[in-house]
């Protein structure tokens, strides 16, 4: 045993936010189809009830036995657009309750894969979910859902980049938080431990741990370290640090994946902020040497950050998936706040950002009279980005009812709080109303 190692790890823990973000159990509900909805309700919770009965148990072992906060406790499962499309029912409602009830009977902080995979076109089942999410969102406390819009290889479904907008503004006439809870994706990955975005994807073994590790209070600190240093450096010494973070996640999820009778399926190693003091992305590029993040050279520091992670990450753990980089969440990262509510961070700047890291236009509050067409716009900018640049891109974008810019909209925990931010004014609708898809780029053909 190296004491020194030790004692690295326990001040990384104890005064640099290092935890665990997440352990998230994977389940596929492939087997739960039935026509009869109220049967395949009654087979959804009793799979999940049955496989991730010692899931918060066995995390809180392991808490204690290695000393190691372990933030979330989460489940994916199979997009349910799949799940129920056998049903024939008109609205899914009663799905995202079932998957509500086992997330309360086993524990859970939150349950992901109330989703619809439409990149190429929708199916009937699509349909159905896509329109019961407002309501779903609403009579559930711990569903996230995420929709797929488009991809590298399929281009981008301009129908349903439409139809989310529309959503989104219907959920903030329920309650705009529940936006929270909603992602719109472009390449979204079927192992990805985060929320609101996780599902279980078909590709993945029947029941799967995977481990979502965050460290941004580690990375700052060991910048502090190498101030005046060149790039070069500075680099390395982001990837060392990955390098350390990521064992930590890969032996607690092969421990608790054991101890399930479960797939170890990946580690995940995302610089996910939180609003607490010392735990943010923003400050890491700060230390970089930019006086605040969002002026110029923000998107060339959190490149070379982007990839020091991953290099460290990939040495470290033979199973790195999910996202792995950097979240830049407006309303969760501390100096991200401060720099929108300053007005140097702004929307464009982070879409900008977007095409370097993981994911997106994330947590993002803006007006309350913004258009479903101008979220549509968004949503279709990040998609392109994610589909160019072959790479995973999302939108999580909260309007805010009677808000507008220079107010802010508290959303407590882990959501932290957020500046409203200004949108261009400019339409986009006749553009959004065209429909149809926009065609894969040529690089995609790669066979």
């Amino acid at each position: 045993m190296d004491l020194r190692r030790i004692m690295e790890t326990v001040n990384m823990i104890d005064n640099e936010n290092l935890d665990l973000r997440t352990t998230t159990m994977g389940i596929s509900l492939l087997d739960c189809i039935d026509s009869d909805s109220d049967r395949a309700c009654q087979k959804i919770y009793d799979k999940i009830t049955t496989k991730a009965e010692n899931l918060v148990k066995v995390a809180r072992e392991l808490e204690t036995e290695y000393g190691i906060p372990i933030a979330n406790k989460r489940i994916t499962v199979t997009p349910i657009s799949l799940i129920a499309a056998a049903s024939g029912d008109s609205d899914y409602v009663k799905y995202a309750i079932t998957l509500d009830k086992a997330a309360k009977a086993v524990g859970v902080d939150l349950i992901g894969g109330f989703s619809a995979l439409v990149h190429k076109g929708y199916q009937n089942g699509d349909r159905v979910l896509i329109k019961s999410i407002p309501q779903a969102l609403k009579e559930t406390e711990r569903v996230c859902s995420s929709v797929n819009v488009g991809s590298t290889r399929s281009g981008i479904n301009m129908d349903a980049v439409k139809e989310m907008g529309q959503i989104v503004i219907e959920n903030e006439k329920i309650n705009p938080l529940n936006n929270g809870n909603l992602v719109i994706f472009c390449n979204a990955v079927e192992d990805n431990p985060f929320m609101a975005g996780g599902f279980h994807g078909v590709g993945e073994s029947d029941v799967a741990l995977n481990v979502g590790v965050s460290g941004p209070g580690v990375v700052k600190t060991a910048l502090e370290k190498v101030k005046g240093e060149s790039m070069d450096v500075v680099a390395e010494t982001i990837k060392q640090t990955a390098f350390k973070v990521t064992r930590m996640g890969q032996l607690v999820g092969q421990e608790a994946s054991k101890r399930l009778g479960v797939d170890f399926g990946i580690v995940d190693l995302s610089l996910a902020p939180t609003p607490a003091q010392g735990d943010s992305v923003a400050n890491i590029l700060e230390e970089i040497g930019l006086e605040s993040v969002g002026t110029h050279g923000t998107t060339a520091a959190l490149a070379m950050l982007n990839d020091a992670v991953k290099k460290g990450g990939i040495m470290a753990c033979s199973h790195v998936g999910g996202l792995s980089g950097a979240f830049i969440p407006e309303s969760e990262d501390a100096g991200m706040i401060t720099a929108a509510e300053k007005g140097i961070l702004t929307v464009d700047k982070l879409e900008a950002m977007t095409a370097v890291c993981s994911v997106g236009l994330d947590m993002i509050a803006v007006p309350g009279d913004t258009p479903a067409e101008t979220i549509s716009a968004m949503i279709a900018d990040e998609a392109a980005i994610g589909m160019i640049n072959n790479k995973t891109t999302a939108v999580r974008v909260i309007p805010v009812p009677g808000k507008g810019v220079g107010d802010s909209i508290e959303f407590g925990g882990l959501f932290g709080y957020a500046p409203i931010m200004p949108v261009h004014k400019e339409s986009s609708a006749a553009m959004i109303n065209r429909g149809g898809r926009i065609p894969a780029p040529v690089h995609s053909f790669k066979n």
